[in-house]
């Protein structure tokens, strides 16, 4: 996920003080999309390189958001996600960037020097301290221990198998540990451009409904929830203990269809069932009263020699 993309018409882009990229590895990151996303972006936007208001729901790595960042001129920006650990990460980027590098730097300096054996204790020694501090972290008011915490979250998304974040029922992260040879642990150029990024705007750790408040006729809404799972082995829908079922996706139906009452624009990505049972209409129905479009994307169903290969993906919005 972490491959440069070139987007066309952009070499001469209008807003270039900025270059920034996710900072963390993210299930269902949309960097592959992004072609997709921005063609199909409001076309006084695209004539005007500029956005009022940007909403966020889900942000989770935020691949849309750096681009947009990068290559519009964005006045306004909220950015929303239910998961408390990404919040964490995103307010010490933004509040106290210097001090994390810090942290992340003493930390990688660290974890090189060690053999493989004594890096995997190493690593297993910092996911059970991350563990363990989250009964009494204050996740409500902004303070150091966020720094210490933030930089934990992101050496584990750099070191854990394929960089997942997962988490259990009791909110524990728990994946594995992953074999790099040189993890790339602290990114102090694209820290301070996710820090740039992130000027003048407003993070929310709360439900996507939260974001309602925000949005105005105008506003341009991504909304990238956790996708629906096509089958038992593709659910990375455990981005928090509460996970994100078929109500919740129901629930965003409903939300979709109150916000485009509002006169906002709205793009929303997800999975296309049809992937795997060509009558299931779940996305179809939701939305019926929408534009649903399919597109490539190079996902894969699951781990399976068998299940691997190409499939669709939904891109669904309210405007042409």
């Amino acid at each position: 996920m972490n491959e440069q993309v070139l987007i066309n018409g952009f070499e001469d882009k209008k807003y270039s003080k900025i270059s920034a990229k996710p900072f963390l590895k993210w299930a269902g990151g949309k960097t592959q999309l992004l072609n997709e996303l921005n063609s199909r972006l409001p076309l006084q936007i695209m004539q005007k390189y500029e956005i009022e208001s940007y909403i966020e729901p889900f942000v989770g790595g935020g691949a849309f958001f750096f681009f947009l960042k990068n290559n519009y001129n964005v006045k306004e920006t909220f950015l929303i996600d239910l998961n408390k650990e990404l919040i964490v990460g995103y307010k010490a980027v933004q509040n106290n960037v210097e001090d994390l590098i810090f942290e992340l730097e003493d930390i990688e300096s660290r974890y090189l020097q060690l053999s493989d054996e004594e890096r995997k204790e190493f690593y297993y020694n910092v996911r059970e301290e991350y563990n363990t501090q989250k009964d009494t972290f204050d996740y409500f008011m902004y303070n150091s221990d966020w720094i210490k915490r933030a930089s934990y979250l992101i050496f584990l998304n750099k070191t854990c198998f394929n960089g997942l974040f997962r988490l259990n029922r009791n909110g524990d992260f728990n994946v594995p540990f992953g074999k790099y040879s040189k993890p790339k642990i602290c990114d102090k150029e694209n820290l301070c451009e996710v820090n740039k990024a992130l000027i003048d705007t407003e993070i929310i750790c709360a439900d996507f409904e939260e974001s309602k408040k925000f949005i105005r006729k105008g506003s341009l809404v991504y909304l990238d929830p956790p996708y629906r799972p096509l089958n038992s082995t593709s659910n990375f829908t455990s981005y928090n203990e509460s996970g994100f079922n078929d109500s919740d996706q129901v629930r965003l139906s409903e939300y979709f269809k109150e916000m485009d009452k509002k006169g906002a624009y709205l793009i929303l990505s997800n999975s296309d069932p049809k992937n795997i049972d060509k009558d299931d209409d779940f996305f179809d129905k939701l939305y019926e009263e929408f534009i649903i479009e399919r597109v490539s994307a190079k996902r894969y169903i699951n781990s399976k020699g068998n299940g691997r290969g190409p499939i669709n993906e939904l891109i669904i919005r309210n405007y042409r």
